[in-house]
């Protein structure tokens, strides 16, 4: 299981945060966004996934941040179409396309997208393209029809941690867990102790 903290910036607070040793950490580039990153964003260890995220972004721009923040992998969080994926996919990072889910949802469409991403993330359909705070019915992944393995996205804390071992004794194919909102301090800015927390228990499972 691995683990993906989203919607860093603080310099101080990244370095906090790499001590933990999380899989992924992301960087969003959408300036809507209260946590978009504007400037800067420091180098971490390899072993650590930098991770932009983007929503409807032109390619050009995808492929100057890739290059300005040494990014790893691309999270795309728009209406990004299959061909479109495998566009970024071949600029040699990992490609995780995000999917908003809600009641009901059709999974056939990700069909078209399975070969063109490494991975898919399954996030709260709402107001925002992320960073919603809610979870959505997971009972829901129960008709996902394919092996590819994906991202649980959506409003996760630590009280979700019963919730996430009832998901993993299912056989879901889920690679990791993406936290965001449910550990910041403010915008942008987490509590490291919290996911300290999160993690131990994660990994207790």
């Amino acid at each position: 299981m691995k683990l993906k903290v989203c919607g860093m910036r603080e310099f101080e607070n990244i370095t906090s945060l790499c001590k933990l040793k999380p899989n992924y950490i992301g960087f969003i580039f959408w300036a809507p966004s209260e946590r978009y990153v504007t400037d800067k964003t420091p180098k971490i260890v390899d072993s650590i996934k930098k991770t932009g995220v983007f929503v409807n972004a032109s390619i050009d721009y995808i492929e100057t941040m890739i290059v300005k923040h040494q990014l790893s992998a691309v999270q795309l969080h728009g209406d990004e179409t299959p061909d479109y994926c495998k566009v970024i996919k071949n600029l040699n990072v990992e490609v995780i396309k995000t999917f908003s889910i809600s009641d009901n949802y059709n999974f056939s469409i990700l069909k078209s997208y399975e070969k063109n991403c490494n991975f898919f993330l399954f996030d709260t359909k709402g107001d925002l393209p992320g960073g919603n705070g809610i979870n959505f019915d997971w009972d829901i992944l129960k008709n996902y029809p394919l092996q590819k393995p994906f991202f649980l996205s959506g409003g996760i804390g630590i009280d979700n941690i019963d919730q996430i071992k009832k998901l993993l004794n299912s056989q879901l194919p889920i690679y990791a867990i993406d936290v965001n909102s449910k550990f910041e301090i403010s915008p942008a800015k987490k509590n490291i102790d919290k996911l300290k927390l999160f993690k131990k228990k994660l990994y207790e499972l």
